[in-house]
């Protein structure tokens, strides 16, 4: 884990602060008063962050616990919805990718902020922040809310936080500057949207004559295939200069509401990228190429493999089969054999 851990610090790091990590983040021990506090300290020195983000994470014990939840809550969604694709999201010993603005530079800034987001949220709720603690419920106060089990996800105080640590209040004056900020913004929006209200009920035999409603976050993977929905239809942007107000904006291809004189702006939901991909078919600064890669011959294989072909191969896997429960607590399955074939693109 380790290394899935190092390849996300680098990357979220990168995109979201551009400075890379100085090593990779140790594991944290268990919560104890003053030595907790030497830890957390510690943790925050490790991180290559500025100046001012060093300050916020010092005041704010818990946050660099919450910064590695994030970073394998990043990673492995990251991996998961690419798993099929040409690019499979990995970045070892590739981080030229992150300087250019594909759309997978796109969907990298966005699972960062987004992973950032949630987790800030649910150690809020959780109560491993100090400075925050349950969403702001109306009628619903901390202590009760913990001791009924439904204290909610705080994304107010996530949001907020995470604005101020990233700095977000310089607007970045050149064109990926503003690509950046705008991919970070739809991470943070698509946890927003997954924002719902939960309730409760309390009474005699299960009854709601009493109800207790919080708020409470989706699930990141079902944030993680919405941010991939929006990486399929990204959009190619470029600067424009808005006559009325004077400044740069992004602008995109037309909509059939708009008239043909005049660029569209991208929606604030949209992912944006100023470049087109490589193929990544073969070994390259950007990516290890698909040569090795498996794949599923209905499926992809055409597509990943980049026309080179593909081989078959059979192999033998073990797996519990027959299974039936025993008195009095036990399953016993006996263990059985099947033939499976696996398909890996051609060198």
């Amino acid at each position: 884990m380790l290394a899935l851990e190092r390849w996300l610090l680098i990357m979220s790091l990168y995109c979201l602060t551009g400075k890379e990590a100085l090593t990779h983040f140790p594991s944290l021990g268990p919560s104890t008063s003053s030595a907790q506090g030497k830890v957390h300290v510690k943790q925050c020195d490790l991180l290559k962050l500025s100046r001012k983000q060093k300050r916020l994470c010092r005041r704010e014990p818990g946050l660099a616990e919450t910064l590695r939840d994030a970073i394998r809550l990043g990673v492995m969604e990251c991996q998961y919805q690419f798993r099929s694709e040409r690019w499979n999201c990995s970045l070892e010993g590739r981080t030229s990718l992150l300087k250019r603005g594909f759309k997978e530079t796109a969907f990298l800034y966005a699972v960062s902020s987004a992973a950032l987001t949630h987790s800030l949220a649910r150690a809020c709720s959780a109560g491993r922040m100090e400075r925050c603690t349950c969403d702001d419920s109306p009628d619903l106060e901390n202590r009760k809310a913990w001791q009924w089990g439904v204290c909610g996800d705080n994304l107010k105080y996530s949001t907020k936080f995470l604005k101020k640590f990233l700095g977000q209040k310089r607007i970045g004056k050149d064109l990926r500057a503003k690509v950046d900020i705008h991919n970070t913004n739809v991470g943070i929006k698509a946890v927003k949207n997954g924002l719902k209200t939960t309730c409760k009920c309390h009474g005699v035999s299960g009854s709601c004559a009493v109800r207790t409603c919080w708020k409470q976050l989706s699930p990141f993977h079902e944030i993680g295939q919405l941010l991939k929905l929006r990486y399929d239809d990204a959009v190619k942007v470029f600067s424009t200069t808005n006559d009325a107000v004077g400044h740069s904006e992004l602008a995109g291809p037309q909509r059939h509401s708009h008239s043909p004189k005049h660029p569209a702006s991208p929606r604030s939901t949209d992912l944006v990228y100023v470049e087109d991909s490589p193929s990544f078919c073969r070994p390259s600064k950007y990516s290890l190429g698909t040569a090795g890669r498996t794949c599923s011959r209905e499926g992809n294989c055409d597509s990943m493999c980049c026309g080179r072909g593909y081989n078959t191969q059979s192999r033998l896997v073990t797996f519990s089969c027959h299974c039936q429960v025993q008195w009095c607590c036990y399953v016993e399955c006996q263990q059985c054999m099947q033939e499976e074939v696996v398909y890996s693109c051609k060198q």
